[in-house]
């Protein structure tokens, strides 16, 4: 039986639901090199400012029981060397790139947008899930100040812009639904959560920044809590759901519960060719239960009285 792999988020059509999350496939063109990238529908890039950021010094990345912590600080070089060094590089690969676009104000972020739907992105994810305002708190904790940076971008880009949001939000929901009001065509559900780990033989954090960013198979069941609180309620906005995912019965479940395509993250640290896997397994899942089609699959698990 032929299973149908392709999906529509928004306008856009993605070959597989499989969407590479930011900062786990570097720039993209040098992960190409290691992994065959048909398996995906999407790739997305690590995020980028306007100015070269340092990034945290470490250490910053250390495991954590079944998941990782890190505290990068989104190291990169800046729009002006990324337009220069690796748009160039992103032309010729055979798979659909995103940028992440990242930033201190909304006019930041517009501007890094902009530029890189000039250099050629197939569409923009604004990173609004790290803590890149100056009283340290994220972006996507709060509606407004996340319309605010989405109506920025979506005034300076035509092309498709997806919001990355935060589990640690109080309210997801209101969140999702003021990007969306803004301009947004999708949101992606969900970025790291907040956690920490302590070395007992060293007496220290093992970040050197203290806390950071969980990830890993641990964060899926608060990921999906995201996507299914936003799918029943916002029924008409797309949504990659990503947090955890390690296997094709692992899209299924995202899907089921409301998600149009799949980010995989944490995943490629341990294993680069995941996808091809992770794709082969939704395949094989679809045809033993029947299903022709993975967009059948999309919402399926939503209660009629959460609809």
């Amino acid at each position: 039986m032929t299973v149908a792999t392709a999906v529509d988020l928004g306008s856009q059509r993605l070959a597989t639901p499989l969407v590479a999350a930011s900062g786990t496939v570097g720039s993209v063109w040098e992960f190409a090199r290691v992994a065959d990238v048909s398996a995906y529908g999407a790739m997305t890039a690590k995020s980028v400012s306007e100015e070269p950021w340092p990034g945290r010094r470490p250490p910053r990345l250390a495991p954590a029981g079944e998941g990782m912590l890190n505290a990068i600080g989104i190291q990169n070089p800046g729009i002006d060397a990324w337009v220069r060094e690796t748009a160039p590089r992103l032309a010729n690969l055979s798979c659909r790139v995103w940028g992440s676009a990242v930033g201190r104000t909304p006019g930041e972020f517009a501007r890094v947008a902009s530029r890189m739907e000039a250099a050629g992105v197939a569409a923009v994810e604004i990173n609004l899930s790290c803590p890149n305002l100056e009283d340290g708190r994220m972006f996507a904790l709060d509606p407004e100040r996340s319309a605010e940076v989405v109506a920025a971008v979506r005034e300076q880009t035509a092309g498709p812009i997806g919001a990355k949001l935060s589990p640690n939000a109080d309210d997801i929901v209101a969140v999702a639904e003021a990007c969306a009001a803004a301009g947004a065509d999708w949101v992606t559900l969900t970025n790291t959560i907040s956690g920490a780990a302590i070395d007992v033989e060293g007496r220290r954090p093992v970040l050197s920044s203290g806390a950071g960013g969980y990830s890993g198979p641990p964060l899926k069941p608060i990921a999906l809590r995201c996507v299914m609180e936003v799918a029943s309620r916002l029924p008409g906005l797309p949504i990659v759901g990503c947090g955890g995912v390690v296997t094709g019965r692992d899209v299924v479940e995202y899907l089921m519960a409301g998600a149009t395509a799949v980010g995989l993250g944490t995943v490629h640290f341990a294993e680069p060719r995941a996808a091809a896997r992770i794709l082969g397994e939704l395949v094989s899942w679809c045809r033993r239960h029947g299903v022709t089609s993975v967009a059948d699959l999309i919402g399926s698990a939503i209660l009629e009285e959460d609809r």
